[in-house]
């Protein structure tokens, strides 16, 4: 065998292996096929022992640890550790909170697709089924959208039909007198309602999120437990968390409210407690709750508790009827009503009692928030867009038939069949990653980053499906009043897009800032043994992080050069396609994530718009994963196929798009091109849908009924006789059902059998030349005035404009 021959084998060796996960044995296999080529080869034995000494000089220090932690992990540790930021208690809890699931298969280039398509939601039971077609279907048909709007808030029988049918008490456990609903029975109902009323879901949101009820559940004592939950479930206490505040939204870690240990008087004793002052904004509930969550830092100045002196978020249960707080204030967020504002309180005192966890919660609040936001935050913003998207989807399928212009219903019109399509499309596809996440909530699961991912995105997918719906709707989309269903929404938007962690920071910051280091497999590891000088976990680490970056290197080259992998797709054949796109996708991200680690280093924490672009492909990435696996888990149905075409194709071109974004700001110009040619060797690869799938998801929404359905399944449908959605979807139905009339009417015309003019004014004349029965003259003439009726706006005389006003 020539040398040349030898090492074309020798390389073929390394890049299978390497492929397949094993670049260690490769390069072992490599070596030892060289070698044994060189001894047949060689003319003499001094050049056999050369090829062999060095071949085992580089294998003994690459191979055997303690030598390899002796003449290379240590020294790199030296030079490594200055480089790499540190990490704060409050980052590390924040990090250590939470579960990584799908978005570490995501992460690591190579997806577990058998994981992914096995993975079966729990479903929901019959009692919650049974919630859901009863209680929120009654509270939805009770809320009347116009009364919230003039006297800012729910209706007291609305609220008191709240705490009597557990709608306080989804996620408490039946002992404590709740319904102990599941992950997906919450979601499914937050979207429920949300799909009616945006002050009703954020009303109904909390309890069941980020909240006392949730903190108490996982670190509350058993007296807590035992005396607040019962409470909390009947709706004697309403609950609110108090943790925003002047100067720490987003970056939470930083709240100056503070509670210092001391002696006070609490019902007639002296006893150890804190005394609190905050001052807070922003909190949901806080004007009208009587249990408010508070977050603040405990210290112990005087050491009455303990030698610390300082102990670091805490998180309590306050009485709102303590002396020294104020409440009852409200913002006014954007004229939207749900009951939000400021609270504060001055040397307050409790008892350490009624700190979460008692004394044993002391400097446990970060820990807290960190693990309960992680799982809230998958479903209560995501369900609220998701309900918001469906009723948009409703609500411009049956305006684009009534509204009508050049005599052609407004669906027929191309510029606008494209944005109904995408509201179509990114309804079907957020409600798949809105279904998948629930359901791994309801397995166990507390995604951290995928539940930013979801708060982020969802809210943005809102933004996009809302703004699209407004487009379509135009002036009776912009005309508030009890015929507008999209006003609420579109004034909704920036609250969602700013609460629980604003989007921005969210973005940049956190998903792929906490999943470089949460999801990736090794880089967690290798910062604690940098940051703790421990040269032995740092060697096994940043060895498995070697072979796993060269491994990724050559899958992505293959990948890139093949346009996907080289194995079998799994799953069924209509998704094949997809299944080999986003692999490609997970390989190229994991490579653009390995060189932006090693050439922007430390300072990737702070260059936000690369992380940022980092975290914008793991999303699509993500939901990616989501609408193939409601695609699978549906039974791969051949009329789901276009819902998954247009989703598929959005989710890997804006990937591609995020990683190429990427490439072209990254500081090392070198690494970047090098990474661009080996993940997209033939140029960009993805495209956006075609007009002509974007335009069949607008026919399937409008015109087909039972596809409508099943796109919009967890809308609440109002009465047909209610103005708004009601009226617009019996009205549209109706004239749906009399094209065939219509169509008679207009095929006279044509044919100069009649004049031109309204389809009004020729009935007479179409019943007296016999174009139509009389029957048909009288439905027509109904409808068609029906519809004239539905296409208008609502207007006020000045005293009623005043009044709405004052609202």
């Amino acid at each position: 065998m020539t040398l040349l021959v030898t090492l074309l084998a020798c390389a073929l060796i390394f890049l299978v292996l390497g492929y397949l996960g094993r670049p260690g044995l490769g390069a072992i296999a490599a070596s030892f096929l060289f070698l044994s080529n060189r001894c047949t080869q060689a003319c003499c034995p001094a050049e056999i022992w050369t090829w062999t000494i060095l071949f085992g000089l580089i294998g003994g220090v690459l191979l055997i640890p303690g030598l390899r932690r002796s003449l290379i992990t240590s020294k790199l540790l030296k030079i490594l550790g200055p480089m790499l930021p540190r990490i704060s208690a409050t980052e590390l809890e924040a990090l250590e909170a939470g579960t990584v699931w799908w978005d570490a298969d995501l992460f690591s280039g190579k997806p577990d697709w058998d994981k992914l398509l096995a993975f079966k939601p729990k479903g929901l039971t019959a009692k919650e089924q049974a919630f859901l077609d009863g209680p929120v279907e009654t509270v939805c048909r009770m809320v009347d959208n116009e009364q919230v709007d003039l006297e800012g808030d729910l209706a007291p029988e609305v609220w008191q039909y709240l705490k009597d049918n557990g709608f306080m008490a989804l996620i408490i456990p039946e002992a404590q007198g709740g319904l102990d609903f599941s992950a997906e029975a919450v979601s499914a109902i937050i979207t429920k309602v949300s799909s009616h009323n945006v002050t009703l879901a954020i009303t109904v949101m909390l309890p069941a999120s980020l909240g006392p009820a949730e903190l108490l559940l996982h670190y509350g004592s058993k007296a807590q437990q035992d005396h607040f939950l019962p409470r909390l479930a009947k709706g004697i206490d309403v609950p609110a968390f108090a943790l925003t505040e002047p100067h720490a939204g987003s970056d939470a870690g930083s709240i100056q409210s503070e509670g210092i240990i001391c002696r006070g008087m609490w019902e007639g004793e002296e006893v150890l407690g804190l005394m609190l002052n905050w001052d807070k904004r922003y909190i949901t509930l806080a004007p009208t709750c009587n249990l408010l969550g508070l977050a603040f830092v405990a210290k112990d100045p005087d050491g009455l508790f303990s030698d610390k002196k300082n102990w670091g978020i805490t998180c309590a249960l306050v009485p709102t009827h303590l002396d020294g707080i104020r409440t009852g204030e409200r913002h006014d967020p954007l004229g939207v009503k749900f009951i939000n504002g400021p609270t504060f309180g001055k040397d307050v005192f409790i008892p350490l009692q009624l700190v979460i966890g008692e004394e044993k919660g002391l400097g446990m609040g970060w820990r807290m928030l960190m693990d309960c936001l992680s799982a809230g935050r998958a479903l209560s913003l995501p369900g609220l867009a998701c309900g918001a998207a469906q009723t948009t989807s409703q609500t411009v399928a049956a305006y684009s038939v009534l509204r009508e212009q050049f005599n052609t219903p407004l669906y027929k019109f191309e510029g606008i069949a494209t944005p109904i399509g995408r509201i179509a499309g990114q309804t079907w596809m957020m409600n798949a990653a809105r279904e998948l996440t629930a359901s791994s909530v309801a397995h166990g699961e507390k995604p951290s980053v995928i539940s930013a991912i979801m708060k982020a995105y969802c809210t943005e997918g809102m933004r996009d499906v809302v703004n699209d719906g407004m487009d379509v709707l135009a002036g009776a989309g912009i005309c508030r009043g009890e015929r507008n269903v999209l006003a609420r929404y579109f004034q909704s938007i920036p609250i969602g897009i700013t609460v629980e962690g604003a989007n921005i920071l969210t973005r940049t910051l956190i998903i792929f800032g906490q999943g470089m280091l949460r999801c990736h497999k090794f880089a967690f590891d290798e910062v604690r043994a940098v940051q703790s000088g421990n040269v032995q976990a740092f060697d096994k680490a940043f060895a498995g992080h070697v072979g796993a970056g060269i491994s990724t290197g050559i899958r992505a080259m293959f990948q890139g050069l093949l346009g996907g992998s080289p194995l079998p797709a799994k799953g069924p054949a209509p998704s094949a396609w997809l299944v080999r796109g986003l692999e490609r996708l997970s390989t190229g991200f994991a490579l653009c994530t390995e060189v932006s680690m090693a050439t922007v280093g430390g300072d990737l924490k702070r260059r936000e718009e690369l992380s940022g672009r980092l975290a914008d492909a793991l999303a699509w990435m993500y939901f990616g994963s989501a609408s193939l696996h409601r695609f699978v888990r549906e039974g791969a149905r051949g009329e789901d196929e276009v819902f998954l075409r247009w989703a598929g194709e959005e989710c890997l071109y804006r990937g591609q798009e995020a990683l190429l974004d990427l490439l072209d700001n990254l500081p090392n110009r070198a690494a970047a091109n090098l990474v661009r040619r080996m993940i997209f060797p033939w140029g960009r690869s993805y495209k956006k849908p075609r007009d002509i799938t974007t335009h069949k998801l607008c026919s399937l929404l409008v015109l087909d009924e039972v596809a409508r359905e099943r796109l919009c399944p967890d809308s609440h449908l109002p009465a047909e006789d209610r103005p708004g959605l009601g009226t617009l979807r019996a009205g549209a139905l109706r004239i749906q059902r009399l094209k065939p009339v219509r169509t008679k009417l207009a095929k006279a015309v044509r044919k100069r059998v009649l004049p031109r003019g309204s389809e009004l004014s020729l009935l007479p004349l179409a019943l007296e030349k016999g174009v139509l029965t009389e029957a048909e003259v009288i439905i027509l003439r109904e409808a068609l005035e029906n519809m004239h009726d539905l296409i208008q706006v609502d207007s006020f005389d000045p005293e009623e404009y005043q009044t709405r006003c004052g609202a």
